[in-house]
Order: C-alpha cells, then sequence, then structure tokens
C-alpha cells in the first residue's frame, strides 16, 4: 500500500503502529476530507445548540473506532518521548501544552492534527500515482 510509507515516514510512528494504524484506517479513499477521518475516530466534537445557544466547550465524541483513537494517542506519547523538533504534530502538542490545556485535551489535539496530516499526504501520494 502506497500509503504505508507516508505514514511510516511520519515521527511517532514506528514498526508496530504503523500496521495497526493502517489496519484500523483501511482504504483512506473512504473519507472524503481529513475532519472525517477524525469522526471515524470519534475524535471530533459532536455538535451541541439549541435555539440560538450554541456551545463552545463540548467534549470528543468517542462514537468512532477506539483502537484507532488509542494508537494515535500512543503515537502522541511516542512524539513526547523522541521530541522531533521539526516535525509540526509535536511543536503543536508543545504549543497546546503551553496554553495551559490539560495532558488528555493537549494529546487528542494533536491526534486531530497527526490524522489530517496523514489524510493530506497520503491523499497527495494516491493522486500522483
Amino acid at each position: 500500500m502506497p500509503e504505508y510509507a507516508v505514514l511510516r515516514s511520519m515521527a511517532g510512528v514506528g514498526d508496530r503502529l504503523g500496521p495497526l494504524i493502517l489496519a484500523e484506517i483501511g482504504d483512506i479513499r473512504r473519507f472524503h476530507s481529513g475532519k472525517a477521518l477524525n469522526a471515524y475516530a470519534g475524535n471530533d466534537a459532536p455538535p451541541y445548540q439549541s435555539g440560538t445557544f450554541e456551545s463552545h466547550n463540548r467534549h470528543i465524541s468517542k462514537r468512532g473506532n477506539a483502537a484507532l483513537r488509542k494508537y494515535c494517542f500512543e503515537v502522541m506519547q511516542a512524539l513526547k518521548l523522541t521530541r522531533p523538533q521539526d516535525d509540526p504534530v509535536y511543536l503543536f502538542l508543545l504549543k497546546k501544552e503551553q496554553e495551559g490545556n490539560p495532558y488528555n485535551v493537549a494529546k487528542m489535539a494533536g491526534v486531530d492534527k497527526f490524522l489530517r496530516i496523514y489524510y493530506a499526504r497520503a491523499m497527495e501520494t494516491l493522486k500522483q500515482q
């Protein structure tokens, strides 16, 4: 699969997590956007509005693929251990932690960015073929 090379080249993804993440995602062409991939992982906030009220402080839905969410969270932990200074996901994690976000909130924001970047790179690779 050509998208495996894309996933494997991302920081924090090793020989164990790469195949697991790819197996949980399956064919990347099923998703129309990076947001759809995040929704599949259950890392999106469901809408909450009633009349003119619209909530902005919401939690992730957890309706999606729990295994994919777990594997991506492990990638975030690997990023924190290896500290790749040129990786955009790691820099985003640091930014969220410096903003004062709690541990899990910062990590799930990193997962969101990780999945969106992976989707964009994988689709670019598939278009080139």
